[in-house]
């Protein structure tokens, strides 16, 4: 049917230009309480933005002034207010309001080119339509992917988002996701299948380049049967920072053992249903869909200087001795055949929507678990210092959980989270708020499931790109 513009009580807060279109049967309100602009207590909103971007909101059964505007994740662009059933319960039962967008429709699955103005433009519809006042405070949360998108939006926040809660994010930023991956899966290519030409970059479709992380696979699976296998695997994965934390194990390899280090990696990238390889190559897929062309490249790449401060070159020049393999002959092999180079547009398309500044304009607080199989923990040290660099240090504080997998956070944990930035956002001061023994105490009096807070600090990321002055 024909949507009709829904009348505010008050004004968009996102950026000009964009509007609230809503049609009566889109919203899931009673008429006395859509009347009265404000959702009944315990009910679910939905509703739809001028670009097609669908929002749902959640009303608690006793609100306690605050709303969460949660960010999904990089997949099907689906309208979500929180990351799980158990922590969206949690969050309502406690008083929040909860929101969320899928993002623009009609773009792809890496939808930074909208999403900031995607959840802006759904604060505002909640705020019109759904809130029976103006919220007291509104707290960003994202998830992976929405955790770029809420410390974009704590870059943008002051009048809209009093904090930002950013769990498994890819703070790092877009162009380093790309750069460190092409650099390991270049990496696999050029050491363990010589003179082929294994298709890296440019796919025609999703098919092509499953078909590329199957043969990087089959590749890896020859190479782990010999020790100068296991060494050039163990150089490549360096430079993807795979976590050395076997998917079986309660805890991480000790760095001491590189050959159990490797052993661990390589079950994390290649073992198990789940392959990151196609993820991280339809993941290709989808960035230059939203660039408009090739924002990779290895070209200029010195493999030498990056493998010099990653956490793993112990680990590397361990088995590379083990090996008989001269290292420093592989790294030069690397660095003199590199061939990719990016579309200049669409690395600049990159650089604009989806690489922070670190300046925040409110507190933010990064929760991650150490064994990140997906978003490696080392994007922390990065975003840390690029937020130091912009002066905005004071803003920030990071957490870290002892636990192996993305986003595998507890209700506890994730809830300890909101709690912490509540008390930075309502007293001014972080104090031990963010504390690692600090949320390990609020996460286990919740008993929500496992709180695993612990004292961390993740090695550098491989493969970063210098820092631009923005």
């Amino acid at each position: 049917m024909q949507m009709r513009p829904l009348k505010l009580r008050k004004p968009l807060t996102l950026a000009a230009g964009v509007s609230l279109i809503a049609g009566a049967a889109a919203l899931a309100v009673p008429a006395a309480a859509a009347a009265a602009h404000g959702a009944a207590p315990g009910s679910e909103v939905t509703g739809t933005l001028a670009d097609g971007t669908t929002w749902v909101a959640d009303f608690p059964a006793s609100w306690n002034g605050t709303l969460i505007l949660y960010s999904h994740g990089f997949g099907p662009l689906v309208a979500q207010d929180a990351p799980d059933p158990g922590t969206k319960a949690a969050l309502l039962a406690d008083g929040y309001a909860l929101a969320g967008s899928s993002y623009d429709p009609t773009g792809s699955e890496w939808a930074l080119d909208t999403a900031v103005s995607d959840q802006f433009g759904t604060l505002a519809a909640v705020e019109s339509t759904v809130l029976p006042h103006r919220p007291a405070h509104v707290l960003a949360f994202g998830t992976s992917m929405g955790g770029l998108v809420s410390a974009m939006e704590a870059q943008q926040g002051r009048g809209r988002i009093n904090g930002a809660l950013t769990t498994c994010g890819i703070v790092g930023g877009g162009v380093n996701l790309n750069e460190y991956q092409i650099d390991g899966e270049y990496a696999l290519a050029q050491l363990l299948l010589p003179g082929q030409n294994v298709q890296l970059v440019g796919f025609a479709n999703p098919g092509a380049a499953l078909g590329t992380a199957a043969e990087l696979t089959a590749a890896a699976a020859q190479a782990q049967k010999t020790p100068a296998g296991r060494a050039r695997l163990a150089l490549a994965m360096a430079y993807l920072n795979v976590t050395p934390w076997n998917p079986s194990s309660a805890a991480p390899v000790p760095a001491g053992d590189p050959a159990a280090q490797e052993a661990a990696q390589y079950n994390v990238l290649f073992g198990g249903a789940f392959s990151i390889l196609d993820f991280i190559e339809l993941g290709r897929v989808s960035i230059d869909q939203a660039d408009g062309g090739q924002a990779t490249w290895d070209v200029g790449t010195n493999f030498a200087a990056a493998l010099r401060r990653s956490p793993f070159r112990r680990e590397v020049g361990a088995l590379y001795r083990t090996a008989g393999l001269r290292l420093r002959g592989d790294l030069m092999d690397l660095t003199a055949n590199t061939s990719i180079t990016a579309n200049p547009a669409a690395l600049r398309s990159l650089f604009r929507t989806s690489v922070p500044t670190g300046r925040l304009e409110v507190p933010e607080l990064d929760l991650h678990t150490i064994g990140d199989n997906l978003v490696p923990v080392q994007n922390e040290n990065y975003y840390a210092r690029l937020v130091r660099r912009a002066g905005s240090g004071p803003l920030l504080r990071q957490a870290y959980t002892e636990s192996f997998g993305h986003c595998n956070f507890s209700s506890a944990e994730l809830v300890a989270g909101v709690q912490a930035l509540m008390h930075r956002v309502t007293t001014g001061r972080w104090g031990d708020a963010a504390t690692a023994a600090s949320l390990e105490r609020a996460a286990t009096a919740l008993n929500l499931g496992p709180a695993r807070f612990t004292n961390y600090h993740p090695g550098e990321l491989t493969g970063a790109v210098p820092m631009r002055r923005h």
